[in-house]
């Protein structure tokens, strides 16, 4: 029996997962980078080196953390030599530098040493700046007008331009490090880098994860010459070229054949970033359902038909691996803001489940909140206390129930109103992240988008999407696996209250109305 092997790297580790042709998840490890890899002096996988904003990991500690998992793994029984497909994701939009050794010395691993100790003499800068990284502002207005403003940089490339993205990494990198940057002969994303290591070449960056960059035209999938032009010099001739997600690298490395015993037939699929192979390990990579995760940011994704990209800049869309596109958008006061009230209140998760709930109507008599307790990126806004809006009575002296009942359906109806220029017709959600599994937050969803709401059970989505990848794109029964690992949890589905529609349409308008006087002042 095949099986199929996917890795996801993420900020604070790097996990992999290996399932048969039946479904059957045979092996999971992960490498935590603060436990396992201490010497790297990065608790959570990442160093703050300036009061500026500039985050950055080490990409050799992605290496060891690679060669860590492998030996973990085969330590404990696992036989690579079954596998015949490999994928994988990295966290978006990290990015990594490499010399022009770095042709060579790829194809040439030696199985007899590290990963880490024979890519490092490849490293053109010694550290990766990551997602988290908010040190290039002054880039991002740069570039933004070269190109003629933020929305001509949304239509082209799917976002404005982000202090977290690739490209004004690259472009501050270039401004700051000239010499080094001159001897930049290739840069790599986090999935593109560990793709090449895998199959021992030169990866291309799969459409999902260019689409990250600030560089990609969403129109041709290819690097845009405006944009490119726009972030650095050269550039063109350091980046590797755009491929669909469902390309073949060749078979994986002689380093790994020799080291941890896998087949010469293995193939690796090329990598993508965390959240399109998330929205395939959800099972949701057609267009007709959402994807709301809820965690300490929240999230909301979805495959499109068309590229349509949000006119006031906020959200994002990216390459679809499966082909089309998705739009994403981040919430950033998410479960933080919920724990906030429910710290402000005293009171513990009980309260927020479907039998307290019921204590107060659908749609809060008009009574809500915008349930933001700090900066918001969805829409733009710095809050620094929520705002009550409705009834004298709620404003002065909110109920517990009340309060918690507006802060929930005003986090949903934010999160409906900033997502309606996707233009989709959603028939369902599926729901997942930490407040998934509470009944009333479930219900609440169901109530204020009027879909039905499906739970996951699993919690590695990001892996599964390079399981099912690398199935699809090598003849395995990728449909059968889809069915078995992104399978709801049994009872978990919430339907709607149809007769909340009316209460909700006049919410969302007294919402809107109180944002907008907010966003004026």
């Amino acid at each position: 029996m095949s099986t199929w092997l996917a890795f996801d790297a993420s900020t604070q580790s790097l996990s992999a997962i290996l399932v048969d042709d039946s479904g059957q998840v045979t092996a999971e490890e992960s490498v935590n980078f603060g436990l396992d890899l201490p010497d790297y002096n990065a608790p959570k996988g990442f160093v703050q080196n300036t009061a500026e904003g500039e985050v950055v990991s080490d990409p050799l500690m992605w290496l060891d953390a690679l060669d860590l998992c492998l030996e973990r793994m085969r330590s404990n029984g696992v036989d690579f030599s079954g596998v015949r497909g490999i994928s994988g994701a990295g966290q978006q939009h990290g990015t990594v530098y490499l010399s022009d050794l770095w042709f060579t010395k790829i194809k040439a691993l030696d199985p007899s040493q590290a990963l880490s100790n024979q890519i490092k003499p490849c490293l053109a800068r010694d550290v990766a700046p990551i997602w988290m990284d908010v040190s290039t502002g002054d880039e991002c207005r740069e570039i933004s007008r070269s190109m003629g403003g933020d929305l001509r940089v949304c239509e082209t490339s799917g976002s404005i331009p982000i202090e977290r993205f690739s490209g004004p990494q690259i472009r501050k990198f270039s401004k700051d490090h000239k010499a080094s940057y001159a001897k930049t002969a290739r840069i790599h994303l986090v999935s593109s880098f560990l793709a090449s290591i895998l199959s021992g070449s030169d990866a291309p960056i799969d459409h999902g994860d260019a689409a990250g960059m600030n560089l990609m035209n969403l129109d041709s999938f290819e690097w845009d010459p405006g944009l490119v032009e726009a972030t650095a010099p050269d550039l063109n001739s350091k980046l590797p070229s755009i491929e669909a997600s469902s390309t073949s690298l060749g078979t994986v490395s002689l380093y790994f054949q020799k080291r941890y015993g896998f087949h010469s037939n293995a193939e690796v699929i090329a990598f993508t970033g965390d959240n399109p192979s998330s929205l395939i390990g959800m099972g949701a990579g057609e267009p007709g359902t959402l994807v709301i995760s809820l965690g300490t940011s929240d999230t909301l994704f979805a495959a499109m038909t068309k590229p349509t990209t949000d006119p006031n800049g906020y959200g994002h869309v990216f390459g679809n691996p499966s082909g089309g596109f998705m739009s994403l958008v981040c919430f950033r006061n998410g479960s933080l803001a919920r724990e906030r009230v429910k710290e402000h209140l005293g009171v513990d998760w009980t309260a927020f489940d479907a039998e307290h709930l019921q204590a107060t109507p659908l749609g809060n008599d008009g009574d809500g909140m915008i349930p933001f307790f700090g900066p918001e990126i969805s829409p733009r806004i710095d809050l620094q206390k929520t705002i009550l809006f409705g009834s004298p009575e709620f404003v002065q002296n909110p109920s517990a129930a009340k309060y918690i009942r507006a802060c929930l359906e005003g986090q949903f109806i934010n999160m409906k109103l900033q997502t309606q220029w996707m233009e989709l017709t959603p028939k369902q959600i599926l729901l997942t992240g930490g407040a998934s599994t509470n009944d009333g937050i479930a219900q609440t969803v169901a109530d204020v988008f009027g879909l039905p709401v499906e739970r996951l059970s699993s919690t590695n989505s990001v892996a599964l999407g390079g399981i099912l990848r690398a199935a699809q794109a090598l003849g395995g029964d990728a449909g059968t696996l889809k069915e078995i690992l992104c399978a709801p949890v049994a009872g978990s589905r919430r339907t709607p209250d149809e007769s909340a529609s009316d209460a909700y349409q006049r919410l969302a308008c007294s919402f809107s109305e109180t944002l907008r006087s907010l966003q004026d002042e």
